[in-house]
């Protein structure tokens, strides 16, 4: 579909070719890569495209200078502000808010908050920040990042924004990206269907980019589970997608879920908790810098990885010096350059790929996912 702003966004690299073209293209790409893996006869399954309109979390720039408000995404190998009324990768619902927003930004903008330097009481204007938007299954949840402090009349153009829009139900703040999200005013708590559970999810929290995309690396992930019974490591476990997925359809199964992030395992745990979901344990680990080791990972029958671009070469290291290596690996991957390095590591040690699958959730873009697995 043509957009008008191709070539000039730096969102959408491949858009100017047509499906069967784009199409070929990332699976050339893809295989290319894989060329690199010290194995032959791996079975490639058919990809699976997620369309236009489906992306249902967006980070956008805003800037504001004199009398213009500018609101969506970097310029093509720029800094420079793209201002856009809609994209086509977005969910319509995303798309429908983004006008309402720019009058939000705008208000927020126009008022003048005090900072004191020394002993001065210096009037400033927000002149620019981020937008975080999230559709969850039940409203739209926003989070805005800018380096000012909400006072009162900000809330009350926040207040008034949320009451005139009914597709918005939360709306957060934070001054900085690593900064907790501070809940403003909530209508609702966003919810989002993972498998047979309703999860409620934290402000700013990261999700798959698409429920397409979610649904069908969980559908590949159970698929190449099936069958398993014992015990399940999800390592780089996030907010417990998978885990959700492979506990909706995998009877008789414990989970262990392991990250870093404590403050998605949090609200993992609280989901758990409230879904009286008693199989699936949760433990806080940096496995970058302390993956499982050998001994820990002989406990478990099957082992699931989702690391980010980085990759999980130490964890890998690990699973090949493991005696009773377990008998099933699946690993996701974002980046199939780390990817070649991982399965690398886990075909020495004795594991076969036997499959893959390739899901192109972030369409026209450089990135591709994939989901493979290895048997011993």
């Amino acid at each position: 579909m043509q957009c008008p702003y191709n070539q000039i966004c730096g969102g959408c690299s491949y858009r100017h070719l047509n499906d069967d073209d784009y199409h070929n293209h990332k699976i050339s790409m893809l295989r290319q890569v894989l060329e690199k893996i010290n194995q032959q006869g791996c079975k490639f399954n058919s990809p699976y495209f997620v369309p236009d309109g489906q992306r249902r979390r967006a980070s956008f720039n805003f800037s504001c200078s004199g009398k213009k408000l500018s609101l969506g995404f970097n310029q093509n190998s720029s800094h420079k502000l793209v201002n856009i009324d809609s994209c086509l990768l977005l969910t319509p619902q995303i798309n429908n808010i983004l006008n309402p927003l720019r009058t939000l930004l705008w208000e927020l903008c126009s008022q003048t908050y005090s900072i004191k330097i020394g002993k001065k009481l210096i009037r400033k204007n927000i002149s620019g920040g981020d937008v975080f938007v999230c559709q969850a299954d039940n409203g739209i949840d926003i989070v805005l990042e800018y380096d000012a402090p909400v006072d009162v009349n900000a809330r009350m153009i926040i207040a008034d924004f949320l009451q005139s829009d009914n597709n918005v139900i939360r709306i957060s703040h934070r001054r900085r990206i690593n900064d907790f999200a501070e809940i403003l005013l909530q209508k609702a708590t966003p919810v989002i269907q993972m498998g047979k559970y309703s999860v409620k999810i934290p402000a700013g929290t990261f999700l798959q980019a698409s429920a397409a995309g979610e649904q069908a690396l969980a559908s590949v992930v159970v698929q190449y589970l099936q069958g398993t019974k014992g015990q399940i490591a999800d390592l780089f476990c996030g907010v417990g997608t998978f885990s959700y997925y492979i506990n909706s359809a995998i009877p008789d199964v414990k989970i262990t879920a392991v990250d870093s992030d404590e403050d998605l395992l949090q609200g993992f745990k609280n989901s758990c908790d409230a879904n009286q979901i008693t199989n699936i344990a949760i433990k806080r680990q940096n496995l970058f810098k302390y993956p499982l080791t050998a001994d820990e990972i002989a406990n478990f029958n099957a082992i699931i990885f989702d690391p980010p671009r980085a990759g999980a070469k130490e964890q890998c290291r690990q699973i090949a010096r493991t005696e009773r290596k377990p008998e099933t690996i699946v690993a996701v991957s974002c980046n199939p350059l780390t990817f070649v390095y991982d399965a690398n590591i886990l075909i020495a040690s004795g594991y076969r790929l036997q499959e893959l699958t390739f899901v192109d959730q972030f369409t026209y873009s450089e990135h591709s996912e994939l989901v493979a697995l290895f048997k011993i």
